[in-house]
């Protein structure tokens, strides 16, 4: 970049220059002592008074679903249109680190640990369980398509593949793109604030930054503790349903241990011998269950549900994002606008992973693999798993004609209706619990990353401290508080969903013009 556009992009601010380093740690003040000490009020007083936390947190996500659903939609329209932009524009050509910077990882690994850790665990449930409610009217039609019916089960499909397909890669692509060009190309913290210098400037090192960098932590840890308490709850589900384990209490706890105890050997083992090497065993073992379901639950009729997903999931794509005199409200708040506050709330975390492992990569390599080739992969998955366990229930087949019994069960009442169901079920299992591995796994780093000032080689005991506190805060809300506690802790997660969606509409505009100024920078040089 030109000189005369370096003061405006570019500062003086060294990573890790307001770090303090008591007991050898290094840590950023004030983010780490004020996230810390807001998550130890949380946890208390969730605790203490678990019914009002719950009602609270309840209200205002409901407060924020109901009065914000425009911004929610409007938000996750504009940032699909933002990163398909950034796959034809000149600017596509820029490589995040620099002409001279090169991939870290293997096409391969890399989209292994971006997968596994966007959205890896959700697809093993709900690919299954939403097209089955949708079709059955458990709670709500999409578009109030009459239920069990030719056109509902089209509509199942279709809306089950708007809620994993481009909109939640876009909104975790428009964070991993600014994080990384600002923290690869610019030398700037791999923290989030970093992404909004060219609007903020100087101040982003100050209490703007801080607000952002907290917001960020404690959307991500919450985000985190929630799905691996609901996830233990699902875990001790699936093993009821094979082994006659007791479900309760003991065995979730016993489940979240177990997942936080791998996790903190993986974090140890760091990015290479940790999150990549289980994100590939993992992807390989759910590539062999996406092959089993293919052949013995769909065979030939695979094809056909490929591009009966896709023509649903196309033609559906622009009703579904309309917010303006829907008649399905009910259906579209408590599913879409739900969905995207959550994947808003997880941006943060997924984002700035994704970013961590994509030096190297040009931005229109990057955004065609954080956008493109994900929804690809999940259509195949959503044709396979989606449409067996749809089939399924049209066709009387199994626990699944009769609707849904239990979310956390459909997966297992799906794979119970085809060969070998005890050894799939085993495998699915074995891929819910290593997903939630590497999700900890890959969190942990990213927390630590912000706690840390944005330094990526802070003290390995900073990553154990975050992977052992998302098991404890799962474990001590489930524990003390059961399900109203992991529910109030959701409902804040996705209440924090509303100011990061409106943050993220200005870190598309600061990205923007960051990635403005250089390509007219470059046009200058190749013109003198």
């Amino acid at each position: 970049m030109s000189q005369s556009l370096r003061p405006r992009f570019d500062t003086d601010y060294e990573v890790g220059q307001d770090n303090v380093q008591p007991f050898g740690l290094d840590l950023h003040n004030p983010v780490f002592f004020i996230s810390a000490l807001l998550m130890l009020a949380f946890v208390v007083g969730t605790l203490v008074f678990p019914d009002a936390a719950f009602a609270a947190l309840d209200g205002a996500k409901s407060w924020a679903i109901t009065y914000f659903d425009w911004l929610f939609m409007l938000g996750g329209n504009f940032f699909v249109l933002f990163c398909l932009a950034m796959i034809v524009l000149p600017s596509g050509r820029i490589r995040l680190g620099g002409p001279q910077a090169r991939p870290e990882y293997s096409r391969l690994s890399w989209f292994a640990m971006l997968f596994a850790a966007g959205m890896g665990i959700g697809l093993m449930f709900w690919s299954v369980a939403e097209p089955v409610a949708y079709y059955t009217d458990w709670f709500g039609t999409p578009l109030d398509v009459p239920p069990e019916t030719p056109e509902a089960a089209r509509a199942a499909l279709g809306a089950t593949m708007y809620h994993w397909g481009f909109h939640p890669w876009a909104i975790y692509g428009v964070v991993a793109l600014a994080l990384a060009y600002f923290g690869f190309n610019h030398g700037m913290p791999l923290t989030i604030r970093s992404a909004f210098y060219p609007l903020l400037g100087e101040r982003c090192w100050g209490w703007w930054g801080h607000a952002i960098d907290t917001l960020a932590v404690l959307a991500t840890i919450f985000g985190l503790a929630t799905s691996l308490g609901l996830g233990a709850q699902q875990a001790a589900a699936g093993l009821n349903y094979l082994f006659d384990v007791s479900p309760g209490l003991n065995t979730q706890v016993a489940v979240i241990v177990g997942v936080t105890a791998v996790a903190v050997l993986s974090v140890m083992r760091g990015i290479d011998g940790g999150v990549k090497l289980l994100s590939n065993a993992n992807m390989l073992l759910a590539l062999t269950l996406l092959l089993f379901v293919i052949l013995v639950g769909a065979g030939w009729a695979i094809f056909g549900r490929v591009f009966s997903t896709a023509g649903a999931y196309l033609g559906q794509i622009l009703p579904l994002s309309n917010w303006i005199g829907r008649e399905d409200e009910g259906w579209f708040h408590g599913w879409t606008v739900f969905y995207w506050a959550w994947w808003v709330s997880w941006s943060p975390f997924v984002g700035m992973f994704i970013a961590r492992i994509s030096r190297g990569r040009t931005i229109r390599e990057f955004m065609v693999a954080v956008l493109l080739v994900p929804t690809s992969v999940t259509l195949l998955w959503m044709a396979a798993f989606g449409g067996t366990a749809l089939a399924q229930a049209r066709n009387g087949v199994g626990a699944l004609a009769d609707g849904i019994d239990r979310v956390s069960l459909t997966l297992f009442d799906m794979l119970a209706a085809l060969p070998w169901s005890g050894l799939t079920s085993m495998v699915a299992i074995v891929l819910v619990l290593v997903f939630f591995v590497t999700s900890s796994d890959s969190g942990s780093l990213v927390i630590d990353s912000i706690t840390a000032g944005g330094k990526l080689d802070a003290p390995v005991a900073q990553r154990v401290f975050w992977a052992v506190m998302e098991g404890l805060i799962a474990g001590a809300l489930l524990f003390g508080g059961g399900a109203e506690a992991l529910k109030a802790l959701q409902a804040g997660a996705i209440s924090a969903g509303l100011p990061f969606t409106a943050l993220l509409l200005v870190m598309c505009l600061s990205l923007y013009r960051a990635l403005r100024a250089e390509s007219r920078a470059r046009r200058a040089a190749a013109q003198a």
